[in-house]
């Protein structure tokens, strides 16, 4: 029932609805067309209006261009109106400025002057303007010769109150480009005069008492000039002003500077030019950091537009020393050179000479580490490649000495012991060895300095007094320091590399004659194998038949071996103080003189490795002796075989061994006749046979 009542309500409010609608209908189709109309009548209206704009538009265009027109001829006549007046008041400034004239008031006449360029500004457009141009420049010359010499006077004088009436002057006729030329000049002679002064009142000085004297004069008259010039000109051209003149007076200076120096430099020796010239670069780089600061401490800064001007001011400073940084490297092997001479070499007893070598290294090293401070200060590390061709030329001639030293030791040498030359040998191989270590580390420390100089060099913040590559080197030598540089950086080129090479060869040749002298004992003994009484030929005749039937331990080593042994048993305690591992010098020179060092482990020393050479020499002297023995007997193979394992004995006692072929040989001599071909299997066949030619058994092979 209450669904019914639901559906009976809505359809009761559907019904209401349409009846409003149905007699809503007609009023709203009336109210559309009523609008309807309304906007054709506004469209009728609006296309009306527009007729009426273009036709007040066509009427308005004629009267808009009447009326610029006529504004245009109103502009005219006033502008040929003010010309003709300017052109009368520049004609009454031209017949006032002739009377200014001769009453030779400058200031009236600039005045004067002023008011006539602002005429002539005026008078752009006239047909006359370039012939009223000219004659004001005219009139700007005639001034500027009248106030010249005053101007000139008031510079010389310094007179703050008359240069800046003439300032004002000059700036108001556009001339004070002209005006800074006048002071230029005059500072110029007045500076120019100041260095011949010096030279005069100190004749009996030196280039390096001038050079600082007149550049103190420099700076102290640069300090004075830029507050008098702060006060007289504008702000920004003091700067720039006297960056200019000093560029162009410390190039100007008569007599020159490199005229001075070239003079000073032409009586000495390339070795004393080093220092001279070493001297006055450290005065013109005190003199140019000093101005440095000087500039920096102003407010006002050189323009990027103005900084070739102050490059060339520093390009002044040190113009006089391009051509001798250039020749530097000849100048420091001149000086290495005489430093070398005063070391003292002449001796002629062998440790004298040893002794001073070994005192010498330090000090050829210092003397290599100045000329690398040397290098800095006089080039500012572009002279590097000049300084390591010194350098090497330098320890080439150092090396002389030492091979003077081993000269003298190889006369000493003789066919017996003797420690003491030994000791000599061994002293003279450990300085070698320091003198190489000092290289390769100076090797290193030049390395490291040629990269830091040469970052430095290249920095874009360095000031322009710092950029010494554009400073101090010519363009062929900057393109060579740069090749250098980039060589060094690529490890293609080690700078010491023919000082190292040439130092190993010393080591090795050292270390051949140090061998030869420990040998020589030896040498000496084993020589005597071929002669040994217990095979020579008249001694067996004489020996009886029964000794071949001795056993073999009745058999003893012979005098000659035994000398080998004992001398053998002592070389260590000779060898030892020297070979120790903390004798770093020593153990570089033996790793420079033979790769077997170099394969050795620290904890068993280089003793061994001396006396493995030794004993390896010393089995293949003994092989080869007694392989030319013409014939054994059965005895004779048995006093043989007994040397060789006394020597064995003693080498195991060093902690050695024999060698292979005279282990076979001690094995084979001991067999018998009848044994010995079963008892050589597996032995080296030269040895075989060298044995069985020897004892005269027949093979069966």
């Amino acid at each position: 029932m209450k669904l019914q009542l639901y559906i009976q309500q809505i359809n009761a409010s559907l019904e209401e609805t349409n009846q409003d609608v149905l007699v809503n209908m007609p009023k709203i189709l009336r109210d559309t067309q009523l609008l309807q109309q309304e906007a054709v009548f506004l469209k009728e209206k609006m296309q009306t209006v527009k007729a009426e704009l273009e036709d007040v538009e066509k009427g308005a265009f004629s009267s808009i261009h009447k009326l610029e027109e006529l504004d245009r001829m109103k502009e005219e006549l006033i502008s040929r109106d003010a010309s003709l007046k300017e052109a009368d008041n520049w004609v009454a400034l031209a017949n006032d400025v002739e009377d200014v004239f001769e009453s030779g008031d400058v200031v009236n006449v600039a005045v004067k002057l002023f008011e006539m360029q602002k005429s002539l500004t005026k008078l752009a457009n006239a047909p006359d303007h370039e012939d009223k141009k000219l004659q004001l420049e005219g009139l700007k010359n005639r001034l500027e010769a009248a106030a010249s010499p005053k101007l000139v006077q008031a510079f010389t004088v310094g007179s703050l109150d008359q240069s800046k009436i003439y300032v004002d002057i000059f700036t108001k006729i556009d001339r004070l480009p002209q005006l800074l030329k006048y002071f230029h000049n005059c500072l110029k002679i007045t500076l120019t005069q100041e260095w011949r002064k010096t030279i005069e009142f100190a004749q009996d000085e030196n280039i390096t008492y001038w050079l600082k004297m007149y550049l103190d004069k420099l700076l102290s008259s640069w300090h004075d000039q830029v507050k008098w010039c702060s006060q007289v000109f504008p702000a920004n051209t003091v700067l720039v002003t006297l960056v200019e003149l000093y560029a162009d007076l410390l190039l100007s200076l008569e007599p020159s500077l490199p005229h001075c120096v070239e003079s000073a430099l032409k009586q000495q020796s390339n070795a004393i030019k080093l220092s001279i010239l070493l001297e006055l670069k450290q005065t013109s780089r005190q003199f140019a950091a000093n101005l440095q600061s000087a500039m920096d401490a102003r407010a006002e800064r050189i323009t990027n537009d103005d900084s070739d001007k102050l490059s060339a001011l520093a390009r002044a400073i040190y113009a006089a020393y391009v051509p001798y940084v250039a020749k530097y490297g000849i100048y420091e092997a001149a000086h290495l050179n005489q430093q070398l001479n005063s070391l003292g070499f002449n001796h002629e007893d062998l440790s004298d000479i040893i002794s001073t070598l070994s005192l010498s290294v330090p000090k050829a090293m210092g003397y290599a580490d100045e000329a690398n401070e040397r290098c800095k200060l006089f080039t500012e590390g572009c002279g590097y490649p000049g300084l390591v061709k010194a350098l090497n030329t330098f320890f080439n001639n150092y090396q002389e000495k030492f091979k003077i030293g081993m000269k003298q030791l190889n006369k000493r040498k003789v066919k017996h012991e003797d420690w003491n030359l030994f000791q000599m040998c061994l002293t003279l191989m450990q300085t070698t060895g320091e003198f190489l270590g000092h290289v390769e580390q100076l090797e290193k420390t030049l390395l490291n300095d040629i990269s830091d100089t040469y970052a430095k060099l290249q920095d874009p913040q360095a000031s322009v007094f710092n950029r010494y590559v554009n400073l101090l080197l010519s363009e062929s030598a900057q393109t060579e320091f740069h090749d250098f540089v980039a060589s060094v950086k690529k490890d293609e080129k080690t700078l010491l590399d023919p000082t190292v090479k040439t130092v190993q060869k010393l080591c090795s040749d050292l270390h051949r004659s140090t061998y030869e002298v420990i040998f020589a004992p030896i040498f000496t003994q084993l020589l005597q194998i071929r002669k040994a009484p217990a095979w020579s030929s008249s001694e067996a005749k004489k020996m009886p038949p029964i000794s071949s039937d001795l056993p073999d331990y009745s058999f003893a080593p012979q005098e000659y071996i035994t000398q080998v042994g004992q001398y053998l048993m002592t070389l260590p305690q000779h060898l030892e103080p020297f070979l120790l591992r903390d004798n770093p010098s020593l153990t570089k020179a033996l790793k420079a003189a033979d790769p077997q060092y170099s394969q050795e482990s620290c904890e068993s020393g280089f003793t061994n490795v001396l006396l493995e050479i030794v004993a390896k020499e010393t089995c293949q002297m003994f092989q080869d002796q007694t392989w030319s023995i013409y014939e054994l007997n059965t005895a004779a193979c048995k006093q043989l075989a007994t040397d060789i394992d006394y020597l064995g004995n003693i080498f195991e006692e060093l902690g050695l061994s024999l060698s292979e072929n005279m282990q076979q040989m001690s094995q084979l001599l001991w067999l018998s006749p009848d044994d010995y071909q079963a008892g050589s299997s597996g032995c080296n066949p030269r040895v075989v046979a060298a044995v069985r030619q020897m004892r005269n058994i027949t093979s069966s092979g």
